[in-house]
């Protein structure tokens, strides 16, 4: 199985420190379907945090931006999602909103991030933590605390939403996937690749921080080459949507910690055609996106899947694509590994003689390695 195979949590926000000392009181609102859950809910954020409940469906929430929102309602309900959408959709209100996602399930920690979730917990334990790394990240920029940028959080919402429409088998929304990506594009432009990868690895976990990294390195590589604007764009757009197939793939297989047995790295195998079935009859998707999705696994000597092609039928943007997935999947943060330094993730790149081309490979050095 390829290094990019590896199994991927769930889709949430890295939790940060358990607790950091503060200097203020933190309001936090707290909107609930469970009127039920309002005294618990008090009692475990008392007295660090002052919290202000909001019954859904029952008052006109007044929140104040400068607060947090937890949100802790069944993402199952039509009416109680749309409750929630009218209640964010206040003016001022962009705050920190931490969705409670019991057990952590997976169509509805997507619906979350839907829904314009910054971060998602489960148990007492998660909560507790997230509010104290929010807290924290509203003091640091007293300390000069590097905090997730817009443009990661924006990229997100958007990968979150072509997630969930892919699950629950509705058309996926092209202008999605080209929201993330033009995010993308300007903060390694302006910022560069480093910061990028730097930022995805400090806040998210699981598929979504792959793809963002992945997307981040696709992008940086094709810059670093001189591509036009339009072929940047045209790789950004295979990257981000080369792993929508994952979002069929059961949460036991892609949370699973440790190394997948025989049938389900079989399963496992199945995103990327499950990915061009997704997407394949969607109006305006451009061949050169099919192909990213459909064959990003593919080798030069024929090893790869699905269709076991070799190197005269793989495209350019395809073997770019491989390179720069691999690469991601080297680097990425998770809770069972530490971190790949790059230039080791670069020397295991360089030593897959035959599969990958060599050229490209060769001039991927300076992005894998650049500070």
């Amino acid at each position: 199985m390829s290094t990019s195979d590896r199994p991927c949590p769930v889709w949430r926000v890295a939790l940060g420190p358990p607790a950091w000392p503060s200097g203020f009181e933190m309001l936090v609102h707290f909107l609930t379907d469970a009127p039920a859950r309002i005294p618990t809910v008090r009692a475990m954020l008392a007295p660090r945090y002052r919290m202000v409940p909001h019954l859904l469906g029952a008052d006109d929430a007044d929140l104040d931006p400068n607060g947090v929102i937890i949100v802790d309602a069944d993402l199952r309900q039509a009416d109680r999602v749309e409750q929630i959408r009218q209640a964010l959709r206040q003016p001022g209100c962009g705050c920190d909103r931490l969705f409670v996602v019991h057990h952590h399930l997976h169509r509805l920690v997507v619906q979350a991030y839907a829904l314009g979730a910054t971060a998602v917990a489960s148990g007492p334990g998660e909560i507790l933590s997230s509010l104290a790394q929010i807290q924290f990240a509203k003091e640091a920029p007293r300390s000069g605390v590097l905090l997730a940028s817009t443009q990661t959080m924006e990229s997100v919402t958007a990968f979150a939403s072509i997630f969930s429409a892919a699950m629950g088998g509705t058309p996926v929304d092209l202008s999605d996937a080209e929201r993330a990506t033009s995010h993308i594009i300007s903060s390694v432009e302006q910022n560069g690749l480093a910061a990028w990868l730097d930022d995805v690895r400090r806040h998210h976990e699981g598929t979504f921080q792959h793809c963002l990294l992945a997307t981040g390195v696709a992008i940086g590589f094709a810059l670093d080459l001189g591509f036009a604007s339009r072929d940047v764009k045209q790789l950004g757009m295979a990257a981000t949507l080369h792993d929508i197939g994952k979002a069929r793939i059961p949460l036991s297989i892609l949370d699973k910690p440790g190394r997948l047995d025989r049938d389900e790295i079989a399963i496992m195998k199945r995103h990327s055609t499950i990915g061009f079935e997704v997407l394949k009859d969607i109006p305006g998707i451009s061949p050169e996106s099919l192909a990213g999705v459909r064959h990003h696994h593919e080798y030069m000597d024929g090893s790869g899947y699905p269709d076991g092609l070799t190197a005269g039928d793989l495209s350019d943007l395809v073997r770019m694509l491989t390179i720069s997935d691999i690469f991601a999947a080297l680097i990425e943060s998770r809770a069972y590994k530490p971190v790949m330094p790059r230039q080791v993730a670069y020397d295991i790149l360089s030593g897959m003689e035959g599969k990958l081309e060599r050229p490209l490979v060769d001039a991927f050095r300076f992005t894998a390695t650049k500070a």
